[in-house]
C-alpha cells in the first residue's frame, strides 16, 4: 500500500494522540510537523519520531506531503486551513471547522475550486461504540427515531487543561468545543438537521486558572458556557440538547436515542467505545449490546486515515467538510435563535456519513 504523507500543524496538547496513532494506521505517513513554538514543535518530532520540525512556510511547500492535519487552536482553523488549500493540500482540522460560516464556506469552496478534500473531527463517531449504535438503529432495533438528548456537563477545563484560556474565548464554549462530538454522533445517527432554537448565557464572566503552569491567571470568559437546546431533524425526530461548563456535578445520560420500538442508549461520542444498552418495547429491562466494530480504544485520527484512503481511491469519506460545516451552522444557529428570540432554520444540510463495515483488519479502514 502505497502510504499518504501528512504534515502536522499545530503541535500542542491534541497532537500526541495524532502522533501516536499515525504511526499505526497503515495510510499515513506523518513525515513533518510544525507549530508557532518551534521547540514545542522539536520536541514533538523527537517524542514520536517525526522525520522533521519545520515552519508553517516550509511545510505548506513541501511537494510530497498531500494532507495537512490542522492542529491549531480554533481561531486558527479557518487560516491555516485556507493556506493548506492554497498551497494545494488536502486539509483535515480539529474540531470545529472553522468559527463563522463565512470562513467555514471558504474553506469548502476554496477546497472544491482547487480539487482537494476537507476532512474535520471529530471522528469518534467511527468508534465501535456508535457505530454498534449506527447498526442497530439501521437494522431497525428500536423503530423509527423520534426523539434523542444529549447532555456534556462539566465545570470547565481550567482545572487541568495546561493552557485552557482558550476554551472561553470565541470559537471555544461548551458548544463549539465538545458539541460537535454530540452534533456529529446525533447526525450520523439520525440524519441532518433542518431547525434549531435555544437559550445561551455565561454564568462566570471570569475564570481563574487552577492548572499549572499558568496557575492564578484570570480569564475574561467571551463566549457562552452554559447551551441548551431543541433540534428538529430533517426526517422529523426531535432532539434536546444541553452543553455546560458551568455544572458542578450531574447524572444525565450522555446520547439516548428514542425509537417507535425502543430506546437505544449511547456512550460518550467523546470515546471510541462502549458500552451500547438496548431497551426494546417488549423486553423488561435493558440489555448490553456487544460491540459489532472495532476501533473501540482512543482512535483518534481515524477520520484522517479515512480521507487519505479517499485521496487514493475513489470513494467519500466520513468525516467530510459538509458534515463539519453543517455543524457549525447548526451550533452557531443555537446562538442566533437565543440572540433573535426564534427559532433558526438551518441552511446547510450533509448526507448521514456511510457507515463501516464491519471485520475491518486491525489499522485498516478499508477491506
Amino acid at each position: 500500500m502505497k502510504k499518504v504523507k501528512v504534515g502536522v500543524i499545530g503541535c500542542g496538547n491534541i497532537s500526541g494522540i495524532y502522533f501516536k496513532n499515525g504511526k499505526l494506521l497503515e495510510i499515513l505517513d506523518i513525515v513533518a510537523c510544525s507549530d508557532l513554538y518551534m521547540e514545542r514543535a522539536k520536541a514533538r518530532a523527537g517524542e514520536f519520531g517525526i522525520p522533521r520540525a519545520c515552519t508553517v512556510e516550509e511545510l505548506l511547500s513541501d511537494p510530497e506531503i498531500q494532507i495537512v492535519l490542522n492542529l491549531t487552536t480554533p481561531e486558527a482553523h479557518a487560516e491555516v486551513s485556507l493556506a493548506a488549500l492554497n498551497a494545494g493540500k488536502s486539509v483535515y482540522s480539529e474540531k470545529p471547522l472553522a468559527v463563522t460560516r463565512e470562513d467555514g464556506k471558504a474553506i469548502l469552496d476554496t477546497a472544491k475550486s482547487k480539487g482537494l478534500l476537507v476532512g474535520c473531527a471529530p471522528d469518534t463517531f467511527m468508534g465501535g461504540g456508535i457505530q454498534t449504535c449506527r447498526k442497530l438503529i439501521d437494522d431497525g432495533w428500536i423503530g423509527e427515531p423520534v426523539g434523542a438528548t444529549a447532555f456534556m456537563t462539566c465545570h470547565g477545563h481550567e482545572s487541568w487543561h495546561p493552557d485552557p484560556e482558550f476554551y472561553y474565548k470565541v470559537g471555544g464554549g461548551p458548544m463549539l468545543d465538545m458539541g460537535p462530538y454530540y452534533l456529529t454522533a446525533l447526525v450520523n445517527l439520525i440524519g441532518p438537521i433542518k431547525r434549531v432554537t435555544g437559550s445561551a448565557r455565561i454564568t462566570f464572566p471570569e475564570r481563574i486558572i487552577t492548572s499549572k503552569p499558568k496557575y492564578g491567571t484570570r480569564i475574561t470568559v467571551d463566549t457562552p458556557t452554559h447551551i441548551a437546546g431543541i433540534i428538529d431533524f430533517e426526517n422529523g425526530a426531535i432532539g434536546t440538547i444541553i452543553t455546560s461548563f458551568d455544572v458542578w456535578a450531574a447524572q444525565l445520560p450522555r446520547i439516548e436515542i428514542y425509537g417507535t420500538e425502543g430506546s437505544l442508549s449511547v456512550p460518550d461520542p467523546n470515546t471510541f467505545g462502549g458500552p451500547v444498552y438496548v431497551k426494546r418495547k417488549d423486553s423488561p429491562g435493558w440489555s448490553e449490546i456487544p460491540l459489532t466494530h472495532g476501533f473501540a480504544e482512543n482512535s483518534r485520527g481515524i477520520g484522517l486515515a479515512d480521507m487519505a484512503y479517499a485521496l487514493t481511491g475513489s470513494r467519500s469519506h466520513r468525516a467530510n467538510g459538509d458534515m463539519a460545516y453543517h455543524v457549525l451552522d447548526v451550533m452557531l444557529g443555537f446562538f442566533d435563535a437565543s440572540s433573535n428570540n426564534s427559532h433558526y432554520i438551518v441552511e446547510s444540510t450533509c448526507k448521514r456519513p456511510a457507515s463501516l463495515p464491519m471485520g475491518l483488519p486491525p489499522n485498516a479502514l478499508d477491506e
